[in-house]
């Protein structure tokens, strides 16, 4: 997002026929084989497509447009948080197994010097998001979600016995990152505290965020991507971060994790008349754009659909193409 960015409402950007909203609650039950199949990292063909850029190589579809570079700028998005030691916490009560978490990136010759030092050191720096470190720092933000200690998690959507057990979730289950089972984690540690009035906050801001991978809000954190989310809105309301600056931030998060969802979207605002840079960040998050079913709706009135640069499921990717794709976030580690 460009600091240019206003939250004004726009007018006459919802859809023409929005789509049924629906708020039916999706059950996430594992299969105990893709609780521990189940990854989610950017690969090889990531690190290809950048040096490809960085070496001015045209790689085919890597080639952004103007509209890619408006929605996920190369430079990426400066957060409104300083991660600070948070990853030492994490490894330090066992949310994050060290070992597991290095070898993860280890194998694919991508534990940089940057991730490092979030997960080990301690940095006062504010926290930005790019093309390159989306899918670790979803991982980190997931750990934080997952693990700091919040009422979303105890008396909200997931702790309702009808879905099944709060350890059955894609984004309890599948975290299988953890020192021991993820459940002895789960919302059992305070990484840091927040006011009634930061919480509050967090709680109503949560309700207004959605994902495309479901239907469901953050406050609703079934799967990766939302107990991420939780963990990042959690992280800057304890650092004074205002409710436009959280969505801002949060747009700026979703459309990394999930790219060609985020830059049809601003095809679509785009031929209503709206830059990107002028959208209503609670507007483009919420249930008419930023759901399943919303964005199907979206992705239906847009009449040459972006170029798809592929997609991770909920497993670890191994494979290799000819041609490098940007990857979309699935609903595993």
């Amino acid at each position: 997002m460009e600091d240019e960015t206003q939250n004004q409402n726009i007018e006459d950007t919802q859809p023409a026929e929005p789509p049924k909203k629906d708020y039916t609650l999706a059950i996430s039950l594992l299969v105990s084989s893709l609780i521990f199949a189940s990854a989610w990292v950017y690969t090889e063909r990531l690190k290809i497509a950048d040096n490809a850029r960085k070496t001015g190589i045209t790689l085919g579809s890597t080639q952004k447009s103007a509209l890619e570079e408006k929605v996920l700028p190369t430079d990426g998005v400066v957060l409104p948080v300083k991660w600070r030691d948070l990853g030492a916490q994490l490894v330090s009560v066992g949310a994050i197994d060290e070992e597991k978490f290095t070898s993860l990136y280890d194998q694919r010759g991508q534990f940089t010097e940057e991730y490092k030092k979030l997960l080990l050191g301690n940095s006062d720096d504010k926290l930005k998001i790019t093309e390159e470190n989306a899918g670790y720092l979803l991982n980190l933000f997931w750990a934080l979600g997952l693990a700091n200690n919040n009422p979303i998690l105890t008396s909200g959507e997931m702790s309702n016995k009808k879905y099944g057990g709060v350890g059955n979730f894609a984004s309890t289950g599948g975290w299988i990152l953890a020192n021991g089972s993820p459940m002895e984690h789960y919302s059992r540690h305070e990484l840091f505290r927040l006011t009634p009035e930061q919480q509050s906050l967090v709680d109503t801001v949560s309700r207004g965020i959605y994902r495309p991978c479901c239907n469901n809000s953050t406050h609703f954190p079934d799967c990766n991507h939302g107990m991420a989310m939780l963990g990042l809105l959690e992280l800057m309301a304890s650092q004074g971060a205002s409710e436009q600056d959280m969505y801002k931030a949060a747009l700026a998060v979703n459309s990394y994790w999930f790219p060609d969802t985020y830059v049809t979207i601003a095809a679509y605002m785009k031929n209503k008349g709206v830059e990107w840079k002028d959208v209503n960040p609670q507007e483009i998050l919420g249930v008419n754009y930023s759901s399943a079913s919303g964005y199907q709706w979206v992705a239906s009135q847009v009449e040459e659909p972006q170029q798809q640069r592929g997609g991770s499921g909920c497993g670890v990717e191994t494979g290799q193409t000819a041609e490098p794709t940007r990857q979309q976030g699935g609903c595993g580690v």
